[in-house]
């Protein structure tokens, strides 16, 4: 995530190109979540131009691919483990050609054919990780252990939570002792009050980049994203990751190609790029988070490797909870919940 593309600058001006014109690829991704050196080599290679746009959340993915028209389309996008059986339910992707792709037996067993996309079909897995609690152990008296902590009022004003909705009521689920993926509207109301308890604690919500707040000082508790605390700590040594007593919540990201995408060929090479081992290792020391590619961990330093953070244990892993779809109904009940949170209501 250190040296990425320019998000956003380059987004002006989706097109398709003509035989005439120089190959482009169009990438949506996630903030920070391609390391620069990979868009440069791949380029080198194929003579692929890459176009990087970047969004927050699932949830502004998946509204930009739904209303985009096929003049401003997308290639390749990245969505996380519940919305590509969504985007897949909905019509929303193009099969993947596994024929145009190399090393997609080097992927580990475990991280394919899942339920969201049997034999992976629509999907081919990126990178895994979780999301836990982040402290910065100079500025926090005693330990911080489980998700319930952040209530504590030691904290009041110092906390920080992704701007994710699914995320931040499956931590209230978590303290309340539910499962992260109900569909229960009592259940997921609870949450919310349980929320609205912790606001006051609230700094801010960041999805952007989560270790900025800690490493400007803003924050120093909270939620983030493995791989942005590995980040983190080469700028805050203090900066600890904690896999929380009530479970982690654990995530794939997976490339799909949109069914509106204007060059699916490029999207195939873009795939079968970052499949290779030496790409995917690179990937996982530069931006932290954990590689499926099961040829590629054999590449990674000796300190990745063992880096739980990155790489976390059978025991870090005790009640991890993964994301799943829950259908449309019931995200309209977070969504409302969402958003009387965030405005206060």
């Amino acid at each position: 995530m250190k040296k990425l593309a320019l998000a956003g600058i380059l987004a002006v001006g989706l097109t398709g190109c003509s035989s005439d014109d120089p190959q482009v690829l169009n990438l949506y991704n996630w903030s920070e979540y391609m390391p620069q050196e990979v868009l440069d080599r791949f380029t080198e290679e194929t003579g692929i131009q890459v176009v990087y746009t970047t969004y927050d959340s699932n949830e502004a993915m998946y509204a930009r691919l739904k209303l985009l028209d096929d003049s401003a389309a997308y290639d390749l996008a990245v969505p996380s483990t519940y919305y590509v059986s969504k985007m897949r339910q909905e019509d929303l992707l193009m099969p993947i050609d596994r024929s145009k792709i190399e090393g997609f037996d080097n992927l580990d067993p475990e991280l394919v054919n899942l339920d969201i996309d049997p034999d992976n079909q629509y999907s081919v897995p990126y990178l895994w990780g979780t999301t836990g609690l982040a402290v910065d152990t100079a500025d926090v008296d005693g330990e911080v252990t489980a998700w319930a902590d952040l209530w504590d009022e030691r904290f009041e004003g110092r906390v920080m939570l992704t701007n994710d909705m699914r995320e931040v009521f499956h931590v209230a689920l978590r303290v309340l002792g539910y499962s992260g993926n109900t569909t229960d509207p009592d259940e997921i109301e609870q949450a919310y009050e349980k929320l609205t308890e912790l606001m006051p604690s609230v700094r801010t919500f960041n999805s952007d980049a989560p270790r900025m707040p800690y490493l400007e000082g803003e924050t120093d508790v909270g939620m983030i994203w493995n791989g942005e605390a590995v980040m983190g700590r080469e700028g805050l040594p203090t900066l600890e990751y904690v896999y929380p007593a009530e479970g982690i919540i654990a995530w794939l990201d997976s490339f799909v190609i949109p069914k509106s995408a204007k060059n699916p060929e490029a999207a195939h090479q873009f795939i079968s790029f970052v499949l290779q081992p030496e790409i995917a290792a690179l990937i996982s020391e530069d931006i932290g988070y954990a590689t499926p590619n099961l040829a590629a961990r054999d590449l990674l330093s000796e300190s990745v490797a063992n880096d739980r953070a990155s790489y976390p244990n059978a025991t870090d892993m005790i009640n991890a909870e993964f994301q799943e779809d829950i259908g449309d109904e019931a995200m309209q009940v977070y969504a409302r919940y969402w958003e009387m949170l965030k405005s206060g209501r």
